[in-house]
């Protein structure tokens, strides 16, 4: 973990960037720095809470599972983003589970802390409300994605979640990516996934290099 003060943590989180440096200061008394192992829990669907979690370092997923175990990943979660919120305003159990997908470093911050936060500061109010808009516009182009695209454009779309920009603003996605996940993002089966993933390389729509990295070609757009 990281030897930084818990302030100076806060002052790195873009949802706190608003906050005094009273209220900063107040907030740092407060949160609790967690590491989670690759695999460990950081919320599970069906439970309740009393924290807002922030990534800091490492990467999480969000994911749902039904009553048949099939998993389904919704999103990843980066440094910056943050989980919790949801079952903080209206009290009811997670919709989704979100699980370290490497060492993942994470700001805990209480359900009394982040109450009186919000009225306090009504730009992290706005903030937090605008991250929900966010996720439910997402949510809206995964129904989307899901009803009227074909695999193809599932995958591209896909795709261009993982993808981030590298120093040289080209699209990449820097670990192997998995068929697996890339699967359980869209519906499909690992199978059909890998046949479109060798078909968008071979025509030009992205490139996987020696080292495993996935680049991201600019006509990949036209088919999400």
């Amino acid at each position: 973990m990281s030897l930084l003060s818990n302030l100076d943590l806060i002052r790195r989180v873009p949802l706190f960037s608003t906050l005094t440096q009273a209220q900063a200061e107040s907030v740092a008394d407060s949160v609790i720095k967690r590491r989670f192992k690759r695999g460990e829990c950081i919320v599970e669907q069906g439970k309740k809470s009393n924290c807002l979690a922030i990534v800091l370092t490492g990467r999480a997923r969000v994911v749902t599972t039904d009553t048949r175990g099939r998993e389904v990943i919704l999103a990843t979660m980066n440094p910056g983003d943050y989980v919790g919120e949801m079952s903080l305003i209206d009290n009811q159990p997670h919709s989704a589970t979100v699980r370290a997908e490497v060492q993942t470093d994470v700001l805990i911050l209480g359900r009394t802390e982040f109450a009186r936060c919000l009225p306090e500061n009504t730009s992290m109010a706005y903030a937090v409300l605008k991250g929900l808009v966010q996720r439910l516009r997402h949510a809206d182009r995964k129904i989307e994605s899901l009803a009227l695209m074909d695999v193809y454009g599932r995958v591209a779309r896909a795709l261009l979640e993982f993808a981030q920009p590298d120093k040289d603003g080209v699209l990449t996605i820097k670990d192997r990516v998995s068929r697996q996940d890339v699967a359980k993002m869209i519906g499909a089966s690992r199978e059909m996934v890998s046949r479109v993933m060798k078909d968008l390389e071979d025509r030009g729509f992205i490139e996987v290099t020696e080292d495993g990295r996935t680049v991201i070609k600019e006509r990949l757009n036209s088919l999400s």
